[in-house]
């Protein structure tokens, strides 16, 4: 790479034949075979033989085919490919709101049942065939507030590489039992201080263990193959689900892509989707903790979203507008779209179809953060019948069944009167728009890229050259590009393994 802040950037080249010649007898020992981002993108196929074998694998193994599983083309069974990445589209009747809001789902993915391990793979998978990570001797580090380190012990597991996971302590069970079931030793699990909010503290564990340099450190918030990979393969899936959308509903437009910050990978989907369509991008935080409303702090409990800094890898001189949703809200609808009868006071109170609340199982709190906020940017722009939203579901419901019961127990009786049913419903889905949206002006964005110096060259050491050239839009162009040479380097590895 040679534009301006590429000291950023791995640069794209073998670097230790040594440590890649290892990774490549590990690949070869274990049956690996490497999908490029092409492929996982959709832009290329899958090999035949890989298709055909992959029904017969179970999604949430550690098989070696289910990196071809990466991806948001996997069917509702999460066994077989399908033509279209899942999504479903909000009624109205729900949302209240004329514009569709299309909901990507995440709970597709292999092993995490969540997207993050896309960006995982990303990671890693650079590193190994450009000879920066030596299986025989490097442990993958993975800094996370959940997802991303589960994906991250998923892919080092399946790559035959020794995967901790670091993440604050308040975190939900249900990622700590999951962790517990993947990791090589308890050790293995490196829990901090804190919640969601905690992200510093993450940072400084990293600080420690880098101390001893057989520990990579793969920082989702600082790895730009993270945006590439999200750009790519979610910014394309995006596409191809509002395109097919577009052919039954003429005169669609994307007007927005809304997605909860967290490491801000996903939302470089929206770049893409921008460059494409003009689409204008959204970027979600909690209110208890607003960031980049307001420079402010806090605690909440929207799990998936870390904040209190502006990721590196956060493209906000592209950024049309910032929403804080409420985290008492995400809560409570982790609740009120749960269980049979929760459900059944749904359908009588909107209308809706039984078919139209299943798709919920596939929503997590921080999807709930996002649905919200696309009705808020809905009401704030007062969108209409054809201009069409796209966000995100992470991750599913099943990663939040002990959140739900202890908001139960601490918040919501169990049996709620309909007509608190009903309040509660309105309250939490039609959230108070305003000073809770911003449509970004050149000072915004400028002001919310100066708040990420006191992370990245104040703690990190990034040079202030290279934290500046990321203002520029050629800095995520080459950035973005960058796919075509790291799949060269990945089919060169491929061949030297062997098993094509």
């Amino acid at each position: 790479m040679s534009f301006p802040g590429s000291g950023l950037l791995d640069s794209i080249e073998i670097v230790d034949a040594q440590a890649r010649s290892a990774a490549i007898r590990r690949a070869r020992a274990r049956g690996v075979r490497l999908p490029t981002f092409s492929q996982l993108a959709g832009i290329t196929p899958i090999p035949a033989d890989i298709t055909a074998n992959l029904q017969g694998v179970d999604p949430d193994a550690p098989e070696s085919d289910n990196l071809w599983r990466v991806n948001w083309f996997n069917a509702e069974d999460r066994r077989t490919i399908a033509g279209l990445p899942r999504h479903f589209v909000l009624p109205k009747a729900l949302t209240g709101v004329d514009a569709p809001i299309v909901v990507m789902v995440g709970a597709h993915f292999p092993m995490i049942g969540a997207h993050k391990v896309l960006p995982a793979y990303a990671g890693l998978v650079t590193k190994l065939v450009s000879g920066r990570f030596d299986p025989e001797r490097h442990r993958a580090v993975w800094p996370s507030t959940g997802n991303y380190c589960r994906g991250g012990v998923a892919i080092s597991r399946i790559l035959g590489c020794d995967g901790l996971a670091v993440l604050p302590e308040g975190m939900s069970r249900e990622r700590f039992e999951w962790l517990e079931r993947w990791v090589a030793d308890p050790s293995h699990i490196i829990r901090t201080k804190g919640t969601e909010s905690n992200v510093k503290e993450i940072y400084d564990a990293c600080h420690t263990l880098e101390l001893d340099d057989s520990n990579v450190i793969l920082n989702q918030f600082s790895a730009f193959p993270n945006y590439m990979a999200h750009y790519l393969c979610t910014g394309t899936a995006c596409g191809k689900v509002f395109e097919n959308f577009a052919r039954k509903a003429a005169g669609s437009r994307l007007a927005a892509f809304v997605a909860a910050t967290g490491s801000s990978g996903t939302i470089a989907a929206g770049d893409y989707l921008k460059a494409v369509y003009g689409t204008r991008i959204a970027a979600v935080e909690a209110l208890e903790c607003p960031t980049l409303l307001e420079g402010g702090y806090g605690e909440h409990n929207i799990q998936g979203i870390g904040d209190k800094h502006v990721p590196l890898i956060h493209n906000v001189m592209n950024l049309d507008y910032i929403i804080g949703v409420s985290d008492q809200s995400t809560n409570a609808l982790n609740v009120l779209f749960r269980g049979e009868s929760n459900r059944t006071a749904l359908r009588k109170l909107l209308g809706v179809q039984r078919s139209d609340l299943v798709s919920f199982d596939n929503v997590g709190i921080s999807g709930f953060a996002n649905i919200v906020a696309s009705i808020k940017l809905a009401k704030y722009m007062d969108f209409g019948p054809d201009d069409v939203i796209v966000t995100m579901a992470t991750d599913g419901a099943q990663l939040y069944e002990s959140e739900a019961a202890a908001m139960i127990e601490r918040h919501i009786p169990k049996d709620i009167p309909q007509n608190d049913f009903h309040a509660m419903l309105r309250r939490c889905l039609h959230e108070p728009v305003a000073d809770s949206v911003i449509e970004t002006t050149g000072r915004d964005r400028r002001r919310v890229f100066n708040l990420g110096y006191y992370t990245w060259v104040e703690q990190q050491g990034v040079s202030v050259e290279d934290f500046d050239a990321r203002r520029s839009q050629a800095f995520w162009k080459g950035v973005a590009s960058s796919y075509q040479a790291w799949d060269d380097l990945i089919e060169d590895f491929n061949a030297e393994v062997g098993l094509n």
